[in-house]
């Protein structure tokens, strides 16, 4: 049988990631993990973060994953070089890289806006890479904690969310941008929102497309592609409530089999 495609995300926002990887790889066979013991991400140490992500990896690997999907941009940020190191031979995809390289050469100058958690922000992760890349790019950010909460309890499409959104999008930092990251692979959800507020001036760019068409030409060069997909995908989380099962389906866009697994006892 060949080897799946490991994901994982601090919740249930990486499936927006894996349902974008599993339309754009239809034979490959997925295991996604959603740590959502621990979840938010976002307002956790860079530490705490590090050792989350190497406890899934090592799960995942263990599993017998052919590479792994960071599907969190905090993760993306924090543990993503560690993760290299522990494991050089093993492809590993984050968030972050695939979107940087897409602003760094549509934008040729101007500026292009992050909206993340809070750990991402700190991290300065898509400022550094972006700006590296072009130099004529400003980047400015704004760190939003409050959504990923509110979008994991499926609380979002309603006139009190679209409030929350625009507190955000409207600091001053944003004036003036041409295009705006979602900087957390749950924003996806809220993509729309996004654009509501910005009335069409804005590119609203999110993660998922971009990573699932980089994951897809690194299997084929790395030549671990599937030809057939064998067998079923698995989603597992580190803590189930029903919250999570509800907001599955929206996340991954049809009702999915979430499994609890207690990496952590």
């Amino acid at each position: 049988m060949d080897k799946p495609i490991g994901i994982f995300d601090s919740g249930v926002g990486g499936l927006t990631v894996a349902k974008a990887i599993a339309e754009a790889l239809p034979n490959e066979r997925i295991i996604y993990f959603g740590d959502t013991a621990h979840l938010p991400y976002g307002d956790k140490s860079k530490e705490s973060v590090k050792l989350y992500s190497q406890r899934i990896t090592a799960f995942l690997v263990a599993k017998g994953c052919k590479a792994i999907v960071i599907a969190c941009n905090t993760a993306s940020a924090h543990a993503y070089s560690d993760l290299k190191k522990f494991y050089p031979k093993l492809p590993i995809i984050n968030v972050v890289n695939p979107t940087v390289n897409y602003c760094s050469e549509k934008y040729d100058s101007g500026k292009v806006g992050v909206i993340a958690t809070k750990g991402t922000i700190k991290s300065r992760i898509y400022p550094r890479k972006i700006v590296k890349k072009n130099p004529n790019l400003e980047v400015p950010q704004a760190a939003a904690p409050l959504l990923v909460p509110m979008i994991e309890e499926g609380f979002f499409n309603n006139n009190i969310s679209q409030t929350i959104i625009n507190s955000y999008l409207s600091t001053k930092n944003f004036a003036d941008i041409q295009a705006l990251i979602l900087g957390c692979t749950h924003y996806p959800l809220i993509k729309e929102e996004v654009k509501n507020y910005f009335k069409g001036s804005v590119d609203v760019i999110d993660s998922a497309t971009g990573v699932a068409e980089f994951t897809k030409k690194l299997l084929k060069k790395e030549g671990i592609a599937s030809k057939k997909r064998e067998g079923k995908n698995q989603f597992l989380i580190s803590d189930y409530t029903e919250s999570f099962e509800e907001t599955s389906k929206l996340f991954f866009g049809e009702k999915i089999d979430l499994r609890e697994e207690r990496i952590w006892d």
